[in-house]
């Protein structure tokens, strides 16, 4: 089969000839239709995280049709529409996952990490681990919910915004506007602080109520803040912004360094600063529904199989705005 793979020093990928996976005894395979972009790939790409397979295949937004089941697969059936997000295998005995936070598990595994992920035509998955989705499933709309859409409803969980509260995003890529549109259902107020022009004018159009660079200081104090983009000189700033008893999130799986901060000014009347790894299955499903409810739909640019290096540059250069995916 096609397949993008990671090259031999950081920052390469190329197209490559692998074999079709065959699926271990609890995985399915599935032929892929469409696989969102995310940054977490440009990390993996980059070795900005620590490689954990050479030449993997990165990829972890999947949208796919089941074609081969393992030999202990038992609910899933051929012909099947499933998802495939980050989070691929837990040892389901630590005391995290016994706990109910098996995104903490120390053995954890996850796709276009460990395994190969979805920038190929097919891909496997644990069928504990696959998200079973409506036939009638828009590949390209969903693909993008299922990271940048689980990643940003868990954030917004743990971001402990009011009712009506005020939500400062810095970064509206592809979490942060659809992260935005879960909030504003909630009758949150929107303040976007974002680079690129782009991302700025999608912003305006989901209706923030204010937008500005990546360091702007929104003109009320903020209940709560999100930090999707990767830049750890985000960190005082957004808790500078937030007001007493605030809290700020961050978001991403990798970050720059985080600079010295003032107590006084940035933690002290007990600012809140918490972090968020990966997701637990019944996060995925919990979004899911909702998107569904919500009628979710994220503003998406498509490209073709043989222009994932495209992609990835427009990501990097922040020339795209939204969720930017490749269909096959």
């Amino acid at each position: 089969m096609n397949a993008w793979a990671t090259g031999d020093a950081p920052g390469q990928i190329s197209l490559v000839r692998k074999a079709i996976p065959i699926p271990g005894p609890d995985e399915v395979n599935i032929r892929v239709v469409a696989c969102g972009v995310c940054r977490t790939d440009l990390h993996v790409i980059d070795e900005e995280l620590k490689p954990h397979l050479a030449h993997v295949t990165p990829g972890h937004q999947i949208v796919g049709t089941v074609t081969t089941l393992g030999e202990r697969v038992r609910h899933l059936r051929v012909g099947d529409t499933v998802g495939i997000a980050w989070l691929r295998r837990t040892c389901g005995v630590c005391l995290w996952c016994r706990s109910g936070r098996e995104n903490l598990c120390p053995n954890s595994q996850y796709t276009g990490w460990d395994a190969d992920g979805g920038f190929a035509e097919y891909a496997t998955v644990p069928e504990a681990f696959a998200y079973l989705l409506p036939e009638t499933t828009n590949a390209a709309e969903v693909a993008p919910l299922l990271c940048a859409g689980i990643i940003g409803y868990r954030a917004l969980s743990r971001a402990a915004l009011p009712v009506g509260g005020t939500l400062g995003i810095y970064g509206y890529g592809s979490s942060g506007h659809i992260t935005a549109q879960i909030a504003q259902a909630a009758g949150a107020t929107i303040y976007a602080m974002t680079r690129g022009t782009s991302n700025q004018d999608l912003a305006r159009s989901i209706g923030a109520a204010f937008v500005g660079d990546a360091s702007a200081v929104p003109p009320v104090k903020l209940d709560s803040a999100i930090i999707f983009a990767p830049a750890g000189r985000l960190v005082p700033v957004a808790l500078a912004a937030t007001q007493r008893g605030g809290t700020v999130v961050l978001a991403g799986i990798h970050m720059s360094d985080i600079p010295a901060m003032n107590y006084s000014d940035n933690l002290f009347n007990e600012r809140d600063l918490r972090t968020v790894t990966a997701n637990t299955r019944a996060d995925g499903t919990s979004f899911l529904q909702l998107a569904q409810n919500l009628s979710l739909t994220p503003t998406v640019a498509t490209y073709p199989f043989e222009s994932v290096d495209t992609a990835l540059s427009d990501l990097r250069a922040g020339r795209a705005s939204g969720s930017l995916v490749i269909t096959m």
